[in-house]
C-alpha cells in the first residue's frame, strides 16, 4: 500500500507541474493578446489558439476572460512584493524604501497600459469582478498594502499613524497608477517625477504628522476615515 501511494505520488507532481505550465502559458498568451488587439476584441478562442491548445482546455484552465485578468493581478501583486521586499534590502531610509514600492509598481506594468486602461471602465463598479475597489479584489488590495507596511517597518510612529498609514500610501499609490495610465510623456518620465516628489512631501509631512502636539487633530482626521469605512479600527490605543 505504501508502494502504491508513492508511486501515485510520484506521478501527481510532473502532473502538476505540467498543468501549472498550462496555466501559465495561456496566462502569457492571454497577456500577449490583450497588449495586440486589446481586451474587449480577444477573446477565449483567440487566446486557445494562440496556445495551442482547445477551446475546451482553456475554459478548463479560466472560466472567463476577467478569470485570466485575476490571474494577472495576483502575478503582479505577487512580482511587486518580491521586487520591493528585495530593494528594501538594499536602501536604508524611509524616502527610498517609498521610491522603490512605487516606482518597481510602474516597472511592472509598464507594458500593459492600454489593457489597464481598458480594465479601468470595472473600477467604479465595486459588483464587478474586476474592480479594484470591490470585494473580489480584496486579497489582493491586503497584499498591495502589505507592501507599505513593510516599507514602514521599524520607523518609530505613533500608534494611530501605524495602523492608517499603509492604507493611506496604498490610496496614494492609486493615486499614481491613474496618472501613469494617461502619462503620455516619454516613457512616462512625469510619473517618475511624480513619485519622487509625492514621496518627498509624505516625508516631510511625517515629521509635522506624527507630533505630540497634533495627536487631536489626527485622531479627528482618523475617525473620519474609519467611519467612511477606508481604514480598520485601530489594533492598538
Amino acid at each position: 500500500m505504501f508502494k502504491e501511494r508513492s508511486s501515485l505520488a510520484s506521478r501527481a507532481i510532473p502532473q502538476r507541474a505540467a498543468s501549472e505550465e498550462t496555466r501559465r502559458q495561456i496566462l502569457d498568451t492571454a497577456l500577449a493578446l490583450f497588449r495586440e488587439k486589446g481586451f474587449e476584441e480577444t477573446t477565449i478562442r483567440d487566446i486557445a489558439s494562440g496556445a495551442g491548445i482547445s477551446l475546451g482546455a482553456a475554459y478548463y484552465y479560466f472560466k472567463s476572460k476577467e478569470a485570466i485578468v485575476g490571474a494577472y493581478y495576483d502575478f503582479v501583486q505577487a512580482e511587486h512584493a518580491s521586487r520591493a521586499r528585495e530593494a528594501y534590502q538594499r536602501v536604508r531610509t524611509l524616502r527610498d524604501r517609498l521610491r522603490a514600492a512605487l516606482h518597481t509598481k510602474i516597472d511592472i506594468i509598464q507594458e500593459d497600459r492600454r489593457l489597464l486602461r481598458a480594465l479601468f471602465r470595472y473600477g467604479g463598479d465595486p459588483e464587478h469582478v474586476l474592480s479594484w475597489f470591490g470585494p473580489a479584489t480584496a486579497d489582493q488590495r491586503r497584499l498591495s498594502v502589505a507592501v507599505f507596511e513593510e516599507a514602514l517597518a521599524g520607523e518609530k510612529l505613533p500608534a494611530d499613524v501605524r495602523d492608517a498609514a499603509p492604507t493611506l500610501l496604498w490610496t496614494l499609490h492609486m493615486g499614481v497608477l491613474l496618472f501613469f495610465l494617461y502619462d503620455s510623456s516619454p516613457d512616462q518620465r512625469r510619473t517618475r517625477k511624480l513619485i519622487d516628489a509625492a514621496v518627498d512631501f509624505v516625508v516631510d509631512v511625517r515629521r509635522i504628522a506624527t507630533s505630540p502636539f497634533l495627536r487631536p487633530m489626527r485622531r479627528r482626521v482618523m475617525n473620519i476615515l474609519r467611519d467612511a469605512g477606508l481604514i480598520a479600527t485601530p489594533t492598538t490605543a
